[in-house]
Formats: structure tokens, sequence, C-alpha cells
């Protein structure tokens, strides 16, 4: 079974919309896709599908976020999220592989961090870590450990502690 992964074009479209809606049992995060395509968080490299036989079976979305600081100055960041696998694929390195892609694809573009908010068992494998180590919170509650962070570049979130504002779409659904 070969996975290809690669960036989404346009006409995987309704396939990742079927994939989020099927994977997450909902029809929310696949309208926040779609409203964050046409975003200025929006990076089309960063928007990354995982194909067999030009099937889509999992889709991750990196996008731009700002960390805003106590004298209210910001840093840019990214937000994973959403990422979404087929129920028949999940477990079986899928999600990984999409992960370990989008690390490499937003470091080559010099981005210099990632924040999730997701398990708190399955992210640290690929390097993330609890993000208030760096003073970094979301701006809603949510547990501790499951918000959390990665340097793409060597202590690129030293100093960057504040409050992660998320684009306008993400409230929107």
């Amino acid at each position: 079974m070969y996975i290809c992964i690669t960036r989404e074009e346009s006409s995987d479209y309704a396939e990742v919309y079927e994939l989020n809606t099927m994977a997450f049992n909902r029809e929310n995060e696949a309208k926040l896709v779609d409203l964050l395509r046409f975003s200025d968080a929006f990076i089309p490299e960063l928007s990354i599908v995982a194909k067999i036989n030009n099937r889509v079976i999992g889709h991750i979305l990196l996008t731009k976020i700002r960390i805003q600081h106590s004298d209210n100055s910001t840093s840019e960041s990214l937000a994973l999220a959403p990422m979404a696998v087929h129920p028949d694929y999940q477990n079986k390195g899928t999600g990984s592989k999409l992960i370990i892609y989008s690390i490499e694809k937003a470091s080559e573009l010099n981005y210099k961090s990632i924040i999730v908010l997701g398990h708190e068992n399955y992210y640290p494998k690929f390097g993330f870590q609890p993000a208030y180590i760096w003073d970094i919170k979301p701006e809603f509650e949510v547990p501790k450990n499951a918000f959390m962070g990665i340097e793409l570049s060597e202590s690129s979130l030293k100093n960057c502690a504040g409050t992660v504002i998320y684009p306008k779409e993400f409230s929107l659904v």
C-alpha cells in the first residue's frame, strides 16, 4: 500500500470535505477547512493530503496564527488544525506521515514553530511539548497538556510568551 503525500489541489476539495466529515463524525472541521482556504491565514503548500490510488485518505492543514505578547506585539506561528484520516486507515501510520511531512514542509518554508491542540500522548512523539513551558497559552480553556508547540528552529519559542490568536474562521464553526 503506497501512500502519496502531496499538496492539496482544488480537485481534492470535495474529498477533503467528505474525509473531515467522516473522520470527525460532524461537519465542523470540514467547514473550517473550507473557510480557512479563503482566508489570509491559508498557506497552499501546507494544506497536505495523503492518497492511495488517487483517493484522499488523509488531510492536514497548517495555517498562520499570531502569538500576542503582554506588550501587544506579536510573533507568527502556525496552527496544526485539523488533521483527519479516513477511518479505514486510522492507526496505520497515515497521520504520522502527514505530521512528519507537514513539519518538514513548514520548516522548508522558514516557519519557526507550530502550535497544536491535540492528544497529549500522540503529538510528543513528533517533538511537540506542552506550550506552557514557553508560557504560551490559548485564548480559551483547554487541558494544560493538550495545548502544545514545536520549535522548527532552535529557541524560536523562547521569548514568545503570550496568547495564541487564531484566525476568525476558527470561531465561525
